[in-house]
């Protein structure tokens, strides 16, 4: 296994054991072990276990943007690309995906190599949908003064509503909740909800 291969490798099971453990508890063993390998392998790659926790929420978050690219640069318009990312990123229920970032918020208020990850991440979540939205205005789909305010509102209902679907059991049906994110996506560009299906 080349380098880049072995640390692919680490960075995944530091995902799987954050999301199993937690962010704070996890431990350099505990991903050793995982793979069956020796902690001084694991260090050799990552020297600190804050450095190898940063990273893997590095590589999570790359595979996540990766993702939004593509929902984004879809064929069709942008009212259409928008609600397909917002649906995506909405929150449903137990995933363990949410589970790893909400983990990644809590531990980053302890953590600057964390915190700048996150922070990156969230800057670049918005940043791509603006521009989305900058384009769907521009196209005259839909009017929008100030896309970069749109997103933030967006990702940060999005994000709340993470928190309440992922930390307690079910105090919001899934229907429920896309239906808001249909009626906020609507309200923030200014057009009906029916157009969100059209």
């Amino acid at each position: 296994m080349n380098v880049a291969e072995r640390r692919e490798e680490l960075l995944r099971a530091t995902v799987e054991q954050i999301e199993i453990r937690g962010a704070s508890s996890v431990r350099i063993a505990d991903v050793a072990s995982a793979l069956g390998v020796s902690n001084a392998l694991v260090l050799y790659h990552f020297s600190t276990k804050e450095k190898l926790v940063a990273a893997a929420f590095a590589y999570a978050a790359e595979a996540d943007l990766a993702h939004l690219r593509k929902l984004l640069a879809r064929r069709t318009t942008a009212v259409r690309r928008l609600r397909a990312a917002v649906r995506w990123y909405a929150p449903t229920g137990q995933a363990k995906g949410w589970r790893l970032w909400i983990e990644g918020w809590a531990a980053s208020l302890r953590e600057p190599a964390l915190r700048e990850v996150a922070g990156d991440l969230d800057r670049r979540w918005k940043t791509e949908l603006a521009e989305v939205i900058e384009q769907g205005a521009a196209a005259g789909e839909f009017r929008c003064a100030d896309p970069e305010s749109a997103a933030w509102r967006l990702t940060a209902l999005l994000d709340g509503l993470a928190v309440q679907m992922t930390s307690y059991e079910g105090p919001l049906p899934r229907a429920t909740m896309l239906r808001w994110t249909d009626e906020a996506l609507a309200r923030e560009l200014g057009i009906d909800e029916s157009a969100l299906t059209a």
